[in-house]
């Protein structure tokens, strides 16, 4: 059956009328810190099953063992579930996560107050995505509150490994068989519907060098002046990469960045170990392992040529380590419902067309997509990462961002649930 005009009013209206309570919800979700790392995520997951639990959301809580939550890096996961049934038919998962990285500093605002100014709220996850547990979870009870007859289900997917990948997050619900949706709809931005991103690769390099008193350099290997060439070498590759480029609209070329450096242990010592981080984002079109295979080539070709013509016991040598791959996000067949109900009710509701595109970010999206389950990224937020400060400080949403991204996701939901 085609829902009416009448219906999607109803919802809209019922929006309107539970939206103070909706922003309270958030303020909530937000003052409860998720920093990853250093990843103390299960906290979060106890408030967020509170606070649904007076909605007559119960929450099924999947925490991971903690031996491989600890060798993951992180110190405790807990991933919810909330089942809604109410027919035979598909069943659509709406994923969020509610990792976060660390705030850092320069806010104005508390970056776990969930302060509003000027039509805005302020903290870390206020767009990405904690905003979504919100979207989604008041997007379903408005569904549910016309009391029509409907087919398949839904499935909140409120998971604490983002950051980090993702594996622990939702590619851990689906590897142990907790979950298998026919249809997805992860955290994403109102202005567009993402059917793409990128992939990302992840190493941590460590340098050996030998350690040795500053005033006698020449007993000692330097670790840092080594990393030093090998990052040069990294980073002269941007300007090759600028020269590959995407067909995806939203995407434009590979990048590489080092975000994390250690090493040595004081001013007046020779650093006989340096490690760094490197991440890699790669285009839908590239292959993983060429690319992980290049960046190891390149690094062994620096090494070599800052060895030459040193003595044996003069020379560094080296660990290459891969932290992450995350594969692109590429389009599945499948995924044109959601596409066509989000950009024509995105459309009507936001006064604009709203299109379907691709993102430089990776996702834990891709988990869904690598299983065969068509996916897509919508949620509440701004035109771009830029706008929402998401990763810097003074994160925010714009509150009619949110207001209007709960509709489009409720009639959504109708146009695919409907009987």
């Amino acid at each position: 059956m085609t829902a009416t005009a009448q219906q999607y009013a109803q919802l809209d209206a019922w929006i309107d009328a539970h939206f103070d309570e909706q922003v309270k919800f958030l303020q909530a979700l937000v003052q409860v810190p998720t920093d990853t790392p250093p990843g103390n995520n299960a906290p979060h997951a106890e408030r967020t099953a509170e606070l649904l639990k007076p909605m007559g959301f119960e929450a099924e809580k999947h925490p991971v063992p903690a031996s491989e939550v600890h060798a993951y890096g992180l110190e405790s996961i807990t991933n919810l579930i909330v089942r809604r049934k109410y027919g035979e038919g598909k069943t659509i998962a709406l994923n969020a996560h509610g990792d976060v990285v660390p705030p850092g500093d320069g806010w104005a605002h508390a970056p776990y107050g969930g302060e509003i100014d000027n039509g805005a709220m302020y903290g870390r996850a206020t767009a990405v995505s904690k905003s979504d547990f919100s979207t989604f979870t008041f997007a379903t009870r408005a569904l549910e509150s016309l009391g029509l007859p409907l087919k398949g289900g839904i499935e909140l997917h409120f998971t604490y490994d983002e950051e980090f990948g993702g594996e622990k997050g939702p590619g851990w619900l689906l590897a142990q068989g907790l979950t298998k949706p026919d249809l997805m709809i992860a955290a994403g931005f109102s202005y567009q519907v993402v059917t793409a991103h990128n992939g990302c690769l992840q190493m941590e390099v460590t340098v050996h060098g030998k350690m040795a008193h500053a005033a006698i350099p020449e007993t000692g290997v330097d670790a840092l002046q080594a990393a030093v060439h090998i990052l040069n070498h990294l980073y002269a590759q941007n300007k090759r990469y600028q020269q590959i480029t995407s067909q995806v609209e939203g995407i434009n070329h590979p990048y590489l960045n080092v975000g994390r450096i250690e090493g040595g242990t004081n001013t007046n010592v020779v650093p006989g170990t340096v490690s760094f981080k490197l991440d890699r984002r790669m285009i839908p079109e590239e292959n993983p392992q060429v690319v992980e295979a290049n960046i190891r080539d390149v690094i062994a070709q620096a090494v070599a040529e800052f060895n030459q013509g040193r003595a044996p016991d003069a020379q560094v040598s080296i660990d290459i380590k891969r932290m992450l791959m995350a594969h692109a996000m590429k389009p599945l067949a499948g995924n044109a419902p959601l596409v066509n109900a989000i950009q024509q009710h995105g459309g009507e509701i936001f006064g604009e067309p709203i299109p379907a595109m691709g993102t430089p970010l990776y996702t834990d999206v891709r988990l869904y997509v690598e299983k065969g389950i068509p996916g897509v990224i919508y949620g509440a937020g701004p035109r771009t990462v830029l706008e929402s400060h998401a990763k810097r400080a003074d994160e925010r949403l714009n509150l009619e961002d949110l207001r209007k991204a709960t509709k489009v996701i409720s009639r959504t939901l109708l146009d695919l649930l409907q009987n």
